[in-house]
């Protein structure tokens, strides 16, 4: 009779923990939901269990409190970081009329006759002015497509056709450069649906990229599926700083004159228009390689 017993309560426990062991599942996956869902929307609410475990409550608790403490500094650090670019675009704004004025006071200097070192010194000054204009232009730029008040006007465009624009707009800058272009492109349209005046920011930053890294040569080629292929032969560069490109500020040679926002606010429009921009160095070849997927 005793080892029927035994046996019995040896069935019930197991089966209490089976119970015990399948409501800490259903409480487990109630928190992978919860935080799945939570990431996705960015949500503000809490977790909610059903379980009545003491210890797994607590576990909600605590979890509940770190949640608390990572949203108060979200709110903080997207406050600040708000209030960081208003305060720039405030400055670049407040700087460029005077900085225009300086440059321009500059271009009247230099008619005028001046001695050998007069001359040289308002040529500095003339250069260290476009500088800081240039800086401050890139700096009202760059924190004008950075923030989310900044609204997109999505049209049909034609990805060759706007290539080929840009190609004629920064010609110029090539020839200068002692590059002549090869453009690929495909015999169907490619039509993306993007904001134009943000599209042809991206060509022109790249454009100008090739002219200031190229040893004298760039491709260009547009694939059916969107994507789009800038090379050229960049020996100045190394794997780490192609790596930092797209960096806020980051700059190979200082004495190029950039500022080096140009690439980081290409991506920021890539990437608010749904696409992706990458850099990668194969053989002393540079490649930028910006996608648009239909």
């Amino acid at each position: 009779m005793l080892p029927w017993l035994l046996c019995g309560a040896l069935a019930l426990l197991s089966l209490l923990l089976l119970v015990r062991l399948a409501a800490l599942h259903r409480s487990l996956d109630e928190l992978r939901a919860f935080f799945a869902q939570n990431i996705a929307e960015e949500s503000n609410g809490l977790i909610r269990l059903s379980s009545r475990d003491p210890y797994v409550r607590r576990c909600a608790a605590g979890l509940n409190a770190a949640l608390r403490e990572l949203r108060e500094q979200r709110h903080a650090y997207l406050s600040g970081d708000r209030e960081l670019k208003n305060a720039v675009v405030n400055v670049s704004h407040d700087l460029r009329t005077p900085l225009t004025a300086i440059c321009g006071y500059v271009e009247l200097l230099e008619r005028e006759e001046l001695s050998p070192d007069a001359a040289r010194y308002v040529a500095v000054i003339g250069e260290r002015a476009e500088a800081m204009r240039s800086l401050c232009e890139e700096l009202f730029r760059y924190s004008l497509v950075s923030s989310e008040d900044e609204q997109m006007h999505p049209e049909v465009l034609s990805l060759s056709a706007a290539l080929q624009e840009s190609f004629a707009a920064a010609y110029t800058m090539l020839k200068e450069r002692g590059i002549t272009p090869e453009i690929s492109l495909p015999e169907t349209e490619v039509q993306r649906t993007l904001d134009r005046a943000a599209l042809m920011r991206i060509f022109s930053n790249l454009l100008s990229n090739a002219a200031k890294y190229s040893d004298g040569d760039l491709r260009v080629t547009l694939s059916a599926d969107g994507t789009i292929c800038f090379e050229n032969a960049a020996s100045a560069l190394s794997e780490v700083e192609v790596g930092r490109l797209f960096d806020r500020f980051f700059t190979v040679d200082s004495a190029r004159k950039s500022t080096g926002l140009g690439l980081a606010i290409s991506r920021t429009l890539t990437e608010r228009m749904g696409g992706s921009v990458s850099a990668s160095l194969t053989d002393g070849r540079l490649t930028i390689r910006l996608s648009f997927p239909e």
